[in-house]
Parts: structure tokens; sequence; C-alpha cells
């Protein structure tokens, strides 16, 4: 996809009213600091559209990216929260699962995962949480720039164990600093533009 229009459209609160769409909506989550806002902004060849910060829990709130006026991509608050009250972080996922609830335009999730790393006691509870509700995430595995190719091979086999995924579920390798899979995440993108109608919506 060429992206001649790109927009942040509509930034929603704890208290804010979801939208509703008319064009399909992909959202994005993972746990604090996985790299998400440079997901986003590799994606999108910007710099600075999704804020990035070295900082966890820099995303607040819930962002729809309105892209050539064709689809949504939602950039959602990450998880495990280490710097917020218990309070705020709960109240922030209560608003991720009231948009996951009541989205009519949400066809797609995408759960980011750092590759480094087994996934945590909360990714693993994230994954079956969005399962539970009817979605087969995508699993995309960040910073895989800083594994060789035989460390990269061995941890995305343990995302897949660890996680409890469908063995058909994807894990697709993705690196801010090198690209690493930013073609093959946008063919997956393309793809449920294509294939998802508006009469399903």
């Amino acid at each position: 996809m060429v992206i001649r229009s790109l927009e942040l459209e509509t930034v929603c609160g704890i208290t804010s009213k979801l939208p509703q769409h008319d064009k399909i909506e992909m959202a994005f989550w993972g746990r604090s600091n996985v790299g998400k806002s440079s997901l986003l902004n590799t994606l999108w060849n910007r710099r600075s559209m999704a804020r990035i910060s070295a900082q966890p829990g820099k995303t607040q709130t819930i962002n729809y990216y309105n892209v050539n006026d064709i689809c949504y991509m939602v950039d959602l608050p990450g998880y495990g929260y280490a710097k917020v009250s218990r309070e705020l972080a709960g109240k922030w996922m209560k608003m991720i699962e009231r948009y996951l609830d009541t989205s009519k335009a949400l066809r797609v999730v995408f759960l980011l995962v750092d590759s480094r790393h087994e996934p945590s006691k909360q990714d693993v509870e994230m994954y079956h949480m969005l399962y539970g509700k009817g979605f087969n995430p995508l699993i995309i595995a960040t910073k895989t720039d800083k594994l060789s190719k035989n460390e990269k091979k061995r941890k995305l086999s343990g995302i897949s164990k660890a996680l409890g995924a469908d063995p058909d579920t994807p894990i697709l390798p993705f690196s801010a600093l090198n690209k690493e899979g930013k073609e093959e995440i946008w063919e997956y993108i393309d793809y449920f533009v294509q294939e998802i109608t508006l009469e399903e919506i």
C-alpha cells in the first residue's frame, strides 16, 4: 500500500465515547515499550506520527489513524504499565476492553511481543483474552535486530509455544532498525483491506 494520506483522526481517553466506523479497523497492541510506536512509524515512513518514548506507558489514549481513507490503524495503550497506579492501569484496561467489545469495524489485532524475551505472563493473558473475544491475533515479534539468525528462529518458536498460539498463527519478525518484516506486515494489511468488504461491517 502506498500511503497517500495519513491522519490522526480521533483520540479517545478513559471517558470518551468511542467512534463507530464504516471502514475496517486494525488494532496494534502490546506491552509498554515493546516498540509499537516505532513499528507504526516504520510502516508509515514517518518519524514521529506515533509518539515514541523510552518511558513505558506513553500512549495513554486510543488513537485512530485514518490511512488513505480506506482503513483505520488503531494504536492501543500498552499494558504492564510500571509507573502508573493500579487504579489508572485498570481504567486503561477497561477502556481497551470496551473498544474490543464494542467496535463494529475491528477485524484484526496485531499483538506485539519482544523477541528477545519469553512472553510475559501478561502477554499470555492478553493473547488468550483476545482469542476468547473471537480474535485470532497476528503476532509481531519486535526488536529482532538484537538476535542472531539462530537465536531468532529459536525465539520465534518459543514465542508461539509460550502463548499457546494456534499452529497456523503467523509470527512475524520485525525490526524498526533494519526494516525486517515491514513488507510482510503490509502484505497482511493489504490483504485484510481488500478481502473485508463494507457489507461485512
